[in-house]
This record gives C-alpha cells, sequence and structure tokens, in this order.
C-alpha cells in the first residue's frame, strides 16, 4: 500500500481548513483507499490558521504541520513541506478549496496507469480565476515555455501529483526564490496534464494581484533567461548599424555633394538614444548581478518556527 503526502501551504485560511481536512481524508478513507499524511505549512498567517492546524493535529495525528517564522511564499512553504514528507507520492494543492479534493482519484488513476509519467500537472475546465489571473497565467505559460523549452501545451498550475524520487531531485537543488513548476519541468520531461474541475473561491480573496503576477514573471524571465541580454545586445547591433548607415550617409552628402550636415535635432535624438539603450543595458546586468548576489549569499528559502511532526 502506498502513502501519500498532501502538502498544503496556508495562509491566512483558518475559515477553509476544517472542510479542507474533512474533503481530503473522506477521498483517501472511502475513494482511493490508501494511506495519506496531510502537511499543512503555515506561511506566516495573520489569523488563526495555525491555531486550527493544532486543533486538527490533535483529532489526527495523519495531519502533520509547521509553522514558518515569517511569510516566505507559497513556493518556500511546498519546498518546506517536501522535507518532512515521507510518500511514496506527493501531492500538492492550495488552501482555498479551488482544488476540489474529490478530484484527487484521477490523477491518481492516471498515475497507476502510466509508468511512463513521472508527474502529473492538474488543467482546470472551467477556470474560476480572475481576469487578471487568466491573462497572468497564459502570459507565464507562454514565457516559461520560451525559456525552459518545454512543451507550449502543457499547463503549470499548483495542483500536481509527484513521485517521490522528483521531490528528493528538487530538494536536493540550491535554488534562491525557488518556483516549483520551473522545477519540475526542469527535473523531467515525463509531465502531462490531467483535466479536473476547478471551484469558485468560498472565502476572501486571492493573494495574487497583477503586481505579485508581474513581479513572478520578471523574476522568471531574469532567473532562468537570457533573453533580456540578447534582446539589448540585438538592439545595439541594430542602432550601431543605423549610425553608421548615417555616418555614411552624411560624408556622401559633404564630400560628394557639398552640401553641409545641419541639425542639432540629429545630435541629441542620437545621444539621447544611445544613453537609453546603455541605461537599460546596465539595469539588466544589475538585475542579473543581484540575482548571482542572492545566490551567493545562500539565504534559507524558509525558517522554521516550530513544528509537529
Amino acid at each position: 500500500m502506498s502513502l501519500y503526502s498532501v502538502v498544503v501551504p496556508v495562509y491566512n485560511s483558518e475559515p477553509t481548513l476544517q472542510e479542507l481536512y474533512d474533503r481530503v481524508s473522506a477521498v483517501f478513507d472511502n475513494t482511493i483507499h490508501q494511506d495519506f499524511e496531510l502537511i499543512l505549512v503555515d506561511d506566516g498567517s495573520k489569523d488563526g490558521s495555525y491555531e486550527k492546524m493544532e486543533q486538527l493535529k490533535e483529532k489526527d495525528d495523519r495531519v502533520k504541520i509547521v509553522q514558518m517564522a515569517k511569510n516566505f511564499g507559497q513556493h518556500p512553504a511546498l519546498l518546506c513541506g517536501f522535507s518532512f514528507a515521507k510518500g511514496d507520492f506527493i501531492i500538492t494543492m492550495d488552501d482555498d478549496l479551488q482544488h476540489p479534493p474529490e478530484e484527487i482519484p484521477k490523477l491518481v488513476a492516471v498515475m497507476n496507469e502510466r509508468d511512463d509519467v513521472d508527474v502529473i500537472i492538474a488543467k482546470y475546465k472551467g477556470r474560476k480565476h480572475n481576469i487578471i489571473r487568466r491573462l497572468g497565467t497564459k502570459v507565464s505559460v507562454y514565457a516559461t515555455s520560451k525559456m525552459l523549452k518545454k512543451d507550449p501545451n502543457l499547463e503549470i498550475t499548483s495542483f500536481r501529483l509527484i513521485r517521490r524520487f522528483i521531490v528528493d531531485a528538487i530538494l536536493g537543488m540550491d535554488v534562491h526564490l525557488p518556483q516549483i513548476g520551473n522545477l519540475l519541468v526542469q527535473t523531467s520531461n515525463r509531465i502531462i496534464n490531467v483535466e479536473v474541475s476547478h471551484d469558485a473561491r468560498k472565502y476572501g480573496k486571492s493573494g495574487y494581484s497583477f503586481s505579485r503576477l508581474a513581479h513572478d514573471l520578471v523574476y522568471d524571465i531574469l532567473s532562468n533567461s537570457a533573453f533580456p541580454l540578447i534582446v539589448v545586445r540585438d538592439i545595439g547591433i541594430v542602432s550601431f548599424l543605423v549610425s553608421m548607415i548615417l555616418a555614411i550617409y552624411y560624408m556622401v552628402k559633404y564630400f560628394c555633394f557639398g552640401s553641409p550636415v545641419q541639425g542639432w535635432t540629429t545630435l541629441v535624438v542620437l545621444v539621447t538614444m544611445y544613453s537609453g539603450i546603455t541605461l537599460l543595458a546596465v539595469g539588466v546586468i544589475g538585475q542579473y548581478l543581484m540575482n548571482i548576489l542572492e545566490e551567493a549569499r545562500k539565504m534559507p528559502n524558509y525558517t522554521i518556527r516550530k513544528k509537529d511532526i
């Protein structure tokens, strides 16, 4: 009999935790008939989430709880949960009940049928996210497919079923600000989507604002691709060629036709253009240097305040 570790990052989700536990345990006890552990990682919640987690732990020792010292983010919280997972398979899902636990058997059934698959990622049917989140997801899917050379039709979501050895490989990586989806793609190409239902959010609102999505996208690009440097390089090449053509044009005009070169406007435009390109290049290089600095500092991705495992 296999053991399944269900890892859930928790942030201000006190109202949903009881229902999440009830539905997950019902699925494993009554449908899948496999052992499971529910690992709840409190990512610096400001409500009574951890107290509720303690209550669930008291009633069922299959519940494992971890409290991080502050809000590190969803991906470090997952990485923290992975380090305590003992299962043969690891399931990741959100704490807001938009990932119906009743859809877990679909993922499990496909994994049992497909020995050639390492990771199953849920593909939402009738996605209930707001328009900003949906647009951000489409842009992110396109960008990551280019950066990581993955199948552009493969959707990356946070509802996943992962084989144990993949999680072990991820835990062996030393990455600042990890993105679990990207790490999965970099670890294996045996990843498929399985379509599942997606429920509307019952309580509160998503923490993924437009600015958060934009920040994550920029970080993904700068951390996984040299695309910005390539763009700057190409702009520089084109600008140099344009400047050479202009120089030849003015030289021919002056020496062959005796026309004086006039116009401070052209000079100002050229100087401004080159100054802008230089500053842009410096800014992009500076961001890369900052990422290198963060990697060199080896700051922890999470800090555990207390645990009851």
